[in-house]
């Protein structure tokens, strides 16, 4: 983990974990997915401590801030370190999926449902979506 004083915005946020290569971290920063203050950078630009970067790699959007310069790509536990995430909640996926509806699963092996199981399934669903709307026309 030898820190250097010059460093490539591809080449730090392949070392990261950013993406998976080189090759792809470089494309993004030419499609202009990475910003620093707003303005798009090239794969050249050379990467400074306590510097914000605006990352988009496909509906993820995430605000990483360097904390320290890495050369070569780590495992993922090492990597952490070099870097702070201030991506906010909002944009996290967990957060998004908190609005998903609520699957409904069975236990692997325990076979198909009888009548009365989809009966209950069905009526679960039923009174789920009719709170929703309820609550919604409601207000």
């Amino acid at each position: 983990m030898a820190e250097k004083e010059k460093l490539r915005i591809d080449k730090y946020l392949w070392a990261i974990r950013v993406f998976k290569t080189r090759t792809m971290a470089s494309e993004a920063c030419k499609a202009g997915r990475v910003k620093l203050n707003s303005q798009n950078i090239k794969p050249s630009h050379e990467v400074r401590l306590n510097e914000v970067y605006q990352v988009s790699k496909g509906p993820d959007r995430r605000v990483i801030k360097v904390t320290g310069l890495l050369e070569n790509r780590v495992d993922a536990k090492t990597a952490v370190g070099f870097y702070e995430d201030q991506t906010p909640v909002e944009h996290t996926p967990a957060f998004k999926s908190m609005f998903h509806s609520p699957v409904l699963k069975r236990d692997r092996g325990t076979g198909r449902p009888t009548k009365r199981d989809r009966r209950e399934t069905d009526e679960l669903k039923d009174t789920f979506f009719d709170e929703k709307e309820d609550g919604a026309t409601d207000e």
